[in-house]
């Protein structure tokens, strides 16, 4: 992730200490290696009531959000949180089969299990969480300017089509949860269930948010546009959610990504929008 450019080094070299302290704290046993994600460390223990996995990332606002989107959900399509030490950045997670993740399954069968996710975790949100439309709408204010400074990277048309569809997607009565980071690589092979989501982010509103993250993240096993629309069909086949609607979400966010992309520097997610946009283009 980007931030690890700039930072990082020094939580980095304090892990060996941080994981004695946590697991003294806890009375754990390290039983594995390590494994890692873009922003977390995993480590297999074990304890009195069973085996688990030690999460541990830089403590900051990220880390209760994550706490409280467990707890929220609490194991219903996800993993189980057992304790958290927010001011630590550490979790303690129910044991999932680390290293094989949705990521290693076709993509017709990931397609249609992030789909059934969506509408899974689509259940009563808490007032305080994050809203889809306010995100839209906050995001929609800085779409132009981003793309003025950026240097026009693609056309404006597309760039006026996601404004004229954000200001439809700023609107929503919905008061479900969603997962604003569900993708192939957040689902990993469970105990208690088949498939079990990791690293969810609450927020409230429309279950269609953050499609379009469905389909980037497999986009280069899309080779072309009829492969893509397809895919897209399985997911809002399975998540039970209007086709045109989707499509919609789908457009505006990839537009979105397409801009923090290349603004973070990024070179092969601008390439994976631009295709995105242009099979969901008119």
């Amino acid at each position: 992730m980007p931030r690890w450019w700039r930072d990082g080094s020094r939580w980095l070299e304090s892990l060996p200490v941080l994981v004695r302290t946590q697991c003294a704290r806890w009375q754990l046993t390290v039983s594995g290696a390590a494994a890692h994600g873009s922003n977390a460390i995993v480590i297999p223990v074990t304890g009195a009531d069973g085996v688990f996995v030690l999460r541990l990332t830089p403590p900051g606002r990220e880390v209760g959000e994550q706490i409280a989107a467990l707890r929220f959900w609490d194991g219903r399509g996800t993993v189980q949180l057992v304790d958290a030490d927010a001011d630590a950045g550490a979790m303690l997670l129910e044991r999932l089969a680390l290293g094989t993740s949705l990521r290693d399954a076709p993509v017709d069968e990931a397609m249609d299990v992030l789909g059934r996710m969506m509408r899974r975790l689509a259940v009563p949100a808490p007032a305080a969480a994050p809203s889809t439309a306010v995100v839209v709408a906050e995001r929609m204010t800085t779409m132009e300017p981003e793309w003025d400074r950026l240097g026009r990277p693609f056309d404006e048309t597309l760039l006026r089509r996601a404004l004229e569809l954000g200001t439809r997607l700023s609107r929503t009565t919905s008061d479900r949860a969603v997962d604003a980071d569900l993708h192939s690589a957040q689902v990993l092979r469970g105990r208690r269930e088949p498939w079990l989501v990791v690293d969810p982010v609450l927020m409230r509103g429309d279950i269609a948010f953050d499609l379009a993250r469905v389909l980037w993240t497999r986009l280069d096993e899309m080779p072309a546009r009829a492969d893509i629309v397809r895919h897209f069909d399985e997911v809002v086949h399975a998540a039970a959610i209007a086709r045109d609607h989707s499509r919609d979400w789908v457009f505006f966010r990839c537009v979105d990504y397409w801009l923090w992309s290349l603004s973070a520097g990024l070179t092969e997610d601008p390439q994976r929008c631009r295709r995105l946009a242009a099979a969901f283009d008119g």
